[in-house]
């Protein structure tokens, strides 16, 4: 068992100094002077520290990806303490453009892995195309069968996209409301948005003319323009989440892209980030030659929540939520991206300038004082 005593706690919601039990990989207390007598504890004093939820990444591609300018610019897979050191505790992994040389198989092996090294990783079946590609011969069966397996890959408004009709999408989310409700998953369609002037019509279609249920669609990339941006915006005032990348293409920093979106009336409950980490990033120099090649950042997303909170002035409560509890309630996962009785014991524990010195993941401390304890089992 181990106790933090005297943090500052957002659960995401501001508790104020409160201490934490936590005890067989779960939160089993949240409340003020907490005493635990004849029984071994680890006490943890973090007074003058902030506690937050462990950091939920829901785009993650954690098997690599890239190949946009030939196998050699293909990105390696994701390590352990890379998640660590940006306080990530649960990450959903994906395919992207290549669905052949990067395999389903090998995307719910390297889930397994994380954790049994001590995170928790999902998956989604399929990658950009359509028809999708899945382990079990459908996506209902994935979801259903596949305990990895929450939701769903497609890309839309993309030139390596396969161009799918309103028809076929309203055909595909119908299959994951049902897997979803089914399997108690909640299930999603996790939309690509590409550089097309098609932006988000498709998903708007879906929504106003076919009615599918809005919770079943997470466009991603959204702020990859401003004419995309604004369709979200009005996407998620139609009671949809969007997803904001903190490091992929952008037409401004992912804070103020989350400022701007409060302005035009978007909730702060309807928006998440993600890192897009591990996609493979072209470099170019000035005159658009390609210079050579980089692994998008992982920790792009507590970056930008920083930045949130001293920049932009967001209460640090709504601040942590795109990266907790938002994302676990898109995602629907109850016992993830909060503080509160009953959630798994993921936490990260800050310093007063935000800088992360603690991680603890299912109630394993993988970070201390700053410094990663816990790697993947082959990192040196």
């Amino acid at each position: 068992m181990k106790l933090v005593k005297n943090a500052t706690v957002y659960a995401p919601g501001a508790l104020g100094t409160r201490d934490v039990l936590l005890g067989g990989g779960k939160i089993l207390l949240v409340d003020r002077d907490i005493r635990v007598t004849g029984l071994p504890i680890e006490t943890i004093d973090a007074t003058g520290m902030i506690l937050t939820p462990g950091l939920v990444d829901q785009h993650v591609h954690l098997t690599g990806a890239g190949g946009q300018q030939g196998f050699a610019s293909m990105t390696p897979p994701v390590e352990l303490s890379a998640l660590v050191a940006c306080g990530t505790t649960t990450v959903l992994g994906m395919l992207g453009t290549d669905g052949t040389t990067r395999s389903l198989q090998a995307l719910h092996a390297k889930a397994a892995a994380l954790e049994e090294e001590g995170l928790t990783a999902y998956m989604l079946t399929s990658y950009f195309a359509y028809p999708p590609v899945t382990l079990l011969g459908s996506v209902r069966n994935d979801l259903l069968f596949v305990d990895k397996v929450i939701g769903c890959k497609i890309a839309i408004s993309d030139e390596r996209a396969s161009y799918p009709t309103a028809g076929e999408l309203a055909r595909l989310v119908a299959d994951i409301h049902v897997a979803g409700m089914l399997s108690r998953k909640g299930g999603i369609l996790h939309v690509h948005l590409g550089a097309l002037d098609t932006r988000m019509g498709l998903l708007l279609e879906l929504v106003e003319k076919y009615r599918v249920p809005v919770r079943r669609l997470s466009p991603t990339h959204v702020g990859r323009d401003e004419a995309l941006f604004d369709e979200a915006t009005r996407f998620a005032r139609l009671g949809g989440m969007i997803d904001i990348s903190t490091g992929g293409t952008r037409f401004d920093e992912p804070y103020r892209q989350v400022l701007r979106a409060l302005r035009q009336g978007v909730p702060v409950d309807r928006i998440t980030f993600s890192s897009d980490g591990n996609a493979g990033v072209v470099a170019r120099d000035a005159g658009g030659n390609v210079t050579g090649y980089r692994v998008a950042p992982l920790d792009k997303n507590l970056e930008q929540v920083i930045k949130l909170i001293t920049d932009g002035g967001l209460d640090p409560a709504d601040a942590f939520a795109l990266v907790t509890a938002n994302p676990a309630r898109n995602l629907s996962l109850p016992r993830k991206g909060r503080i509160v009785a009953g959630a798994d014991a993921d936490l990260c524990l800050f310093d007063e300038r935000y800088a992360l010195r603690d991680v603890f993941a299912r109630g394993q401390r993988l970070m201390q004082e700053g410094v990663i304890i816990k790697k993947g089992n082959f990192e040196n």
